[in-house]
């Protein structure tokens, strides 16, 4: 089968692209999938590179996401022949992934694609729709039912999905954006403003600002998700998926105890299949957006590379859907 290949050629040297590689055989309660669609994500791009934080074990199979129909089953809970997908976990990390003809994965990983969205559109969301979908979730659980919402690297997989689900939803996004040629694509997302990047991600020593937002979805972290944390508004929530920006939180205690502010993590890769489950219903349903194939561009295996470059530079915007 062909599948998108990361090999360690020496010591801090990697090579990736395209190879013939054996089909792999089913041990006990796995599945075998037949790949119809993948998608690019940022931890792809990091893998494809030999980050030691994202893969470990070479040569490796990128994508962190795959859709498509059973092969075979070693698991009673599976039959040949059904709509299934697979996000999270170790997909794509250490075990190999979606970019591949042929993908085997524990049962336990596996979701049927619900009713009402093709393996194609559940593509397009992949892991970032999840993410998206998921904080959105936290922010409506949390009593954020309304108002203003910020949503920081609006242009990236998660962020644009964010804008869009919460636009549909009735709130009123402000959206974060370090690509001011992308401002119109955001605007058509369904942001009523545009913040960028450099005028918001400035050192502030006050540790409170004045109340301005309801709900924050946070994708980058660093110095811009502590100065978002000081302007949310009363008894609001913010939720943190990402560190595009940085890994650290330069914040006080200033917001969560004088305003009763909350920030909660979000987990995609991990967190329960119910959870995922629940997600992905959501994104079938209520959360599904008009203009999904507005932020998708679609790729080939044998255009994964350049996309990863683009990635890596900071350059993509929405999302990369791969056709298997």
């Amino acid at each position: 089968m062909k599948a998108f290949v990361v090999e360690k050629i020496e010591d801090k040297k990697f090579y990736c692209g395209i190879q013939d590689i054996e089909v792999p055989t089913l041990e006990e309660n796995e599945v075998l999938i037949k790949a119809t669609y993948s998608s690019l994500n940022y931890k792809d791009a990091l893998s494809s590179v030999g980050n030691p934080g994202v893969t470990r074990v070479f040569p490796h199979v990128t994508g962190i996401d795959v859709a498509g129909t059973v092969e075979k089953s070693t698991s009673s809970d599976f039959e040949v022949g059904q709509k299934v997908l697979v996000t999270g976990y170790d997909l794509g990390m250490n075990t190999d992934g979606g970019h591949s003809e042929y993908v085997r994965v524990p049962a336990s990983w596996v979701v049927t694609i619900p009713e009402g969205i093709s393996d194609r559109e559940i593509m397009t969301y992949g892991t970032a729709g999840l993410t998206a979908a998921l904080s959105v979730n936290e922010l409506l659980n949390n009593g954020i039912t309304s108002g203003e919402v910020l949503v920081t690297g609006a242009t990236g997989g998660v962020g644009s999905i964010a804008v869009a689900i919460l636009s549909k939803l009735g709130f009123c996004v402000t959206a974060i954006s370090g690509k001011e040629d992308k401002i119109p694509f955001l605007k058509d997302l369904g942001a009523k403003e545009v913040i960028l990047r450099a005028d918001f991600d400035v050192e502030n020593k006050r540790p409170m600002g004045s109340e301005k937002y309801d709900g924050v979805i946070d994708t980058v972290g660093g110095n811009i998700l502590a100065e978002a944390l000081k302007v949310v508004k009363y008894d609001g929530v913010a939720t943190c998926c990402g560190l595009t920006s940085s890994h650290e939180l330069p914040t006080n205690v200033f917001p969560f105890i004088l305003r009763g502010v909350r920030l909660v993590g979000i987990d995609s890769v991990e967190c329960k299949v119910e959870k995922k489950r629940a997600a992905w219903e959501k994104l079938a349903s209520d959360f599904a957006i008009d203009t999904l194939e507005e932020l998708t561009t679609q790729i080939s295996l044998d255009e994964v590379k350049e996309a990863y470059e683009k990635l890596l530079a900071g350059k993509a915007v929405g999302r990369y859907l791969v056709k298997i």
